[in-house]
């Protein structure tokens, strides 16, 4: 349960930002006690990984506080995210994915599981931030950019990190997460709805 928790918090944070989770898992497994990555997933704490790692996530940090780039750039992490996302919650979880000898045991072992639970939660988040960003960059004209994707960071390494050092608070933290996308799903039917009428209140 706790590696679950682990892993769906490293998705999280991949689909705000696909870098953190990755370059958090590689440095603290390398550099600390905190976190010992399963030999499947050894290859992250490679100092060439960690340093391409570290290179992605100071162009993506850059891009996504420019008006109009963090936009395009979120269009491009749409693969990117969620992908990093599937990886971040394999790892988190000490799921051996990577390193798969046998595709048809690897199918029907459900060892894909951790991988797709992971894409599909950072994909999630990653749509909710992409939405907010441009309700955002809509409301200020783009000067929200800068202020928004340090706040953004700033989550992503504090939800890593919570998810690998107290993963039973990530448990609050996934409902809070589901109770605001289920407001925000509510939240835009109803204005559609309510757009619908008007128009055809203003036909007739």
């Amino acid at each position: 349960m706790l590696e679950l928790a682990t892993g769906s918090g490293l998705a999280m944070a991949a689909g705000v930002n696909a870098w953190i989770p990755l370059l958090l898992l590689g440095l603290l497994s390398r550099f600390s006690d905190l976190l010992t990555l399963p030999q499947g997933w050894m290859w992250l704490e490679n100092p060439w990984v960690m340093a391409i790692l570290a290179v992605l996530l100071v162009l993506e940090m850059t891009a996504d506080k420019i008006p109009a780039l963090d936009s395009v750039n979120d269009v491009i992490q749409t693969v990117v995210r969620p992908t990093a996302g599937g990886i971040a919650f394999g790892a988190g979880s000490a799921s051996e994915t990577v390193t798969v000898q046998d595709p048809q045991a690897f199918v029907s072992g459900g060892e894909w599981v951790t991988v797709v639970i992971g894409i599909v939660l950072a994909l999630v988040v990653h749509a909710a931030k992409a939405g907010g960003r441009v309700i955002s960059n809509t409301v200020s004209g783009g000067t929200a950019a800068p202020v928004m994707s340090t706040v953004e960071d700033v989550a992503a390494v504090g939800i890593s990190f919570l998810g690998i050092t107290l993963p039973i608070l990530m448990i609050p933290v996934l409902i809070l997460f589901a109770v605001g996308l289920w407001m925000i799903v509510r939240g835009v039917r109803k204005h559609r709805r309510l757009k619908r009428i008007d128009e055809a209140y203003g036909t007739a």
